[in-house]
């Protein structure tokens, strides 16, 4: 084996090793918003891992430009949409686990304009 195919290795073996982390949690954690934490952090480094090792076993500059472009979109996209998730949860009344505290949002949404007070 050379150290491409090493290094290769290494970085998928990294991103599905979150990839993985990222679905144990979907499945045993106890409530919506600590489930979409785990699938928007987790998941994200699984992705980012994955698509490096890609960009390294094609060696051509497109090849690496192009991986480098969909990590960046990844990190820009994946938080956005894990809040978006959140905050709809929240606001259509998904109650977190019992004994979370403090709700530091509760009673400070105007349910009308969906706006915080």
């Amino acid at each position: 084996m050379t150290i491409l195919e090493i290094i290769v290795l290494l970085f998928t073996a990294i991103g599905v090793f979150f990839m993985i982390v990222s679905t144990v949690g979907l499945v045993r954690l106890p409530d919506l918003y600590t489930r979409v934490h785990a699938a928007g952090k987790a998941g994200t480094l699984g992705i980012v891992g994955v698509l490096l090792g890609t960009g390294v076993y094609f060696i051509s500059s497109l090849a690496a430009f192009k991986m480098v472009v969909l990590i960046a979109f990844f990190f820009l996209t994946a938080p956005v949409a894990a809040h978006m998730l959140d905050r709809a949860a929240f606001l259509t009344g998904v109650k977190p686990m019992a004994g979370t505290t403090p709700n530091d949002l509760e009673g400070r949404y105007d349910l009308e304009t969906r706006r915080l007070r």
